[in-house]
């Protein structure tokens, strides 16, 4: 796999800091199944949030803190991952497969928004109101011109687009912001498949795609 956008810095220090919302490190998570490199770059973050960690002041703990955290942990080690629950899944081609970082959500079955375009709620359950969805795109067809209130992380399953900056192929990662206003459009030869998150919603220029936009969540 010929992966070419990477998450930046920042971001997976934002990671290995706790500090991403649920939806977002999901999406980063997915990536990081495929990419080598960034797993490298990852575990050299975490090193250096674990030394930071160790100049930090001592801080009083209440006296069943210990109990507490034990407890918690053999729950969620009893607890059975529920599967994802995606209705009819398009087949990937070889070698590829649903994000293991997935395994714990659950998605609804495809939805129709539009020729050749459906999408599929994803729900997080450490944080249920995480804006998190699969959109499955049809060769030749692309999402409206629009930008970003907030962030919006996207991890490519399968296919390819052009958003008119780059193109972006299975395995890659984009971040984009209010800064970034683009149309991605699906590359002809196979349907795109992709798991995206936003914090915020997009900003559709046409009035029908803000329409249908506000429907779906997005």
């Amino acid at each position: 796999m010929d992966i070419r956008h990477h998450p930046d810095d920042d971001l997976l220090l934002a990671r290995s800091s706790g500090h991403m919302p649920a939806g977002m490190r999901l999406v980063l998570a997915s990536h990081l199944e495929l990419c080598p490199l960034c797993r490298e770059r990852a575990r050299a973050l975490d090193a250096v949030g674990g030394l930071l960690l160790d100049d930090l002041a001592e801080a009083p703990l209440a006296d069943d803190a210990l109990a507490r955290t034990w407890a918690r942990i053999e729950a969620h080690e009893g607890a059975a991952p529920t599967p994802v629950r995606v209705s009819a899944p398009p087949p990937l081609p070889p070698g590829a497969r649903w994000p293991r970082a997935l395994a714990h959500c659950s998605a609804t079955p495809w939805r129709w928004i539009g020729p050749g375009m459906r999408w599929s709620r994803v729900t997080v359950p450490e944080d249920p109101q995480a804006n998190v969805f699969l959109l499955r795109i049809a060769a030749g067809k692309y999402l409206p011109q629009h930008t970003h209130r907030g962030q919006e992380f996207t991890q490519v399953l399968h296919g390819r687009f052009h958003d008119g900056r780059a193109l972006f192929g299975a395995g890659d990662f984009d971040a984009a912001d209010a800064e970034i206003n683009h149309q991605p459009v699906v590359q002809d030869g196979s349907e795109c498949i992709c798991l995206a998150s936003l914090d915020g919603r997009l900003r559709f220029d046409g009035a029908i795609a803000r329409f249908f936009g506000a429907l779906v969540g997005m």
